[in-house]
């Protein structure tokens, strides 16, 4: 069983700030760093460090490799991603003393990846499979037509959130990842009073601290946040989410792989970055304890 992650991947560079920049704001950071990050990459980090076999497909340009060579490091399967004539995907992310976070995003080669890229990389998808998309990177629909085709399972997270893309995504999708926000904006565009009244067979809503709760399979399932000193909240969602389909996809029950993907994102947010320090199965379950 193989989960395949169609995603993007940028170069993130964090500023460490005082406070979130306001409107006409010149603001001097503290220090800055470099890492991998991309909502894609850091689901697959996420997912492959739960446990689960992932293949990323994606795309960076030619100042890209240290990325490439960071993921093989990190024991990401790296084959599936191709050379673009872009330049690579990136995010400069602010991330203040209260661990709050403001990210502008060039999304470069996540744009530009092909339908006959796509397709080869997809040519093994079957029934047991998991299809991992995205609003980052282009042809999401594409692909998930060409997953469902083969009979895999589609799993979509409406972010960064355009309630075109995700009415175009509804019928295509077994799992539909969703924080707070994105939500209420899925229910009031459908009229739906209730999160379970989206027709997916799954949900998963994030509530930051809150915890978060899953629909499947008529049951619904609530798990509190935990209480940790925040030092940099970006990628906690990803993290979650990653954790959370990494752990089904091996047929954990819901409910513990849900407590699970809480307690990976309460971790990961105790230390700053992103992909690169996304916690493994071992260190969450002894967190865990």
């Amino acid at each position: 069983m193989t989960i395949y992650n169609l995603g993007s991947i940028n170069a993130d560079y964090f500023y460490r700030v005082p406070h979130i920049v306001s409107p006409g704001e010149t603001l001097a950071a503290m220090s800055l760093t470099k890492g991998i990050g991309g909502k894609g990459a850091n689901q697959s980090v996420a997912m492959m460090n739960a446990g689960a076999s992932v293949v990323h497909i994606g795309a960076v340009g030619s100042d890209g490799n240290w990325i490439l060579e960071q993921l093989n490091r990190l024991g990401l399967q790296t084959q599936r991603i191709s050379i673009s004539d872009y330049a690579t995907g990136h995010a400069i992310i602010c991330v203040a003393d209260d661990g709050e976070n403001a990210i502008t995003l060039f999304p470069g080669a996540n744009q530009n990846i092909s339908q006959k890229h796509i397709e080869a990389s997809l040519a093994n998808i079957g029934s047991d499979d998991w299809l991992v998309l995205q609003n980052e990177t282009n042809n999401t629909v594409f692909a998930a037509a060409f997953a469902k085709k083969r009979g895999a399972r589609v799993a979509y997270s409406a972010a960064p959130f355009d309630i075109n893309a995700v009415k175009e995504m509804l019928n295509k999708i077994d799992l539909l990842a969703v924080n707070e926000g994105e939500a209420k904006a899925v229910m009031d565009a459908l009229g739906a009073d209730e999160p379970s009244d989206i027709p997916v067979p799954m949900i998963m809503r994030t509530l930051g601290k809150q915890g978060a709760e899953l629909w499947i399979e008529g049951e619904h399932i609530c798990v509190q946040g935990m209480n940790v000193k925040a030092i940099d909240t970006t990628g906690a969602g990803d993290t979650f989410f990653g954790y959370l389909l990494g752990q089904l996809s091996l047929g954990v029950n819901a409910k513990k792989a849900l407590n699970l993907a809480n307690a990976a994102a309460a971790l990961k947010v105790t230390k700053p970055g992103t992909a690169d320090v996304i916690p493994k199965l071992e260190e969450v379950r002894a967190f865990m304890a």
